[in-house]
């Protein structure tokens, strides 16, 4: 199974931290948001990513080129102006090729085991994403699950909704008919939601979306001193 990030957003709520650099490439501890997950992926053996840009993207290729030196094969799809996801996605498709693939958001920071993907998509699924629970800045979630594990609107179990993550399984199929051009992804959500071919797992481990300087603060506090943590030999 293929990857795709998804790295071609502008980023603009980071204000002067984006100025001049792609979101992605914004450091959290050791390394950038995008090569945490590039290295969570590769050690789960998603070894061939497809990784869209737009804004500043030549400083992405620069960085990672085909993503020898992780371990990867990294192939670029450009997009000049930001396509949104599903027209992002939909430009892709003719490096994703035919089988499903998953899709992550490169700038979000989270333990969530990625082997859990390749099992994830059921044969009648069109698409299956991972859940977390509400964010302080996203209090009333986006999407239900039932107990089945089916993906539901927010309206079924608007008390228990949860945040989507920015990650999840996709077939090509959802993808194929949209025009190559800026299309967001919630309008194919819902319609798989209503075939009942749309699937949802809930991860309860960490998980943030770095929108803003301060999140982006507050993780690098929580990986220093989880690196502290493990150099005097405690567990955080």
């Amino acid at each position: 199974m293929k990857a795709m990030l998804l790295a071609a957003g502008k980023g603009t709520r980071m204000g002067e931290l984006t100025r001049d650099m792609p979101k992605p490439l914004l450091r959290a501890g050791p390394c950038s948001l995008i090569e945490h997950q590039i290295r969570k992926l590769r050690a789960a053996g998603f070894t061939e990513l497809v990784i869209n840009h737009a804004w500043r993207g030549e400083q992405l290729e620069t960085a990672f080129g085909d993503g020898a030196a992780l371990g990867v094969r990294i192939v670029w799809s450009r997009e000049g102006e930001p396509l949104e996801t599903a027209g992002g996605i939909a430009r892709a498709l003719p490096l994703l090729g035919a089988a499903p693939f998953a899709v992550v958001n490169a700038d979000i920071w989270t333990d969530f085991d990625f082997t859990r993907l390749r099992t994830a998509l059921a044969a009648a699924d069109d698409l299956h994403l991972v859940l977390v629970p509400n964010p302080p800045q996203h209090p009333q979630g986006d999407f239900a699950v039932d107990a089945q594990g089916r993906l539901q609107p927010r309206s079924a179990a608007p008390q228990s909704a949860y945040t989507y993550s920015g990650i999840g399984v996709f077939r090509p199929a959802l993808f194929t008919a949209l025009p190559t051009a800026t299309y967001p992804l919630l309008p194919l959500l819902q319609r798989s939601i209503a075939a009942g071919t749309a699937s949802a797992q809930v991860h309860a481990g960490q998980w943030s979306d770095i929108g803003t300087p301060d999140r982006l603060a507050a993780l690098e506090r929580q990986l220093a001193a989880t690196d502290h943590s493990l150099q005097s030999g405690n567990t955080p």
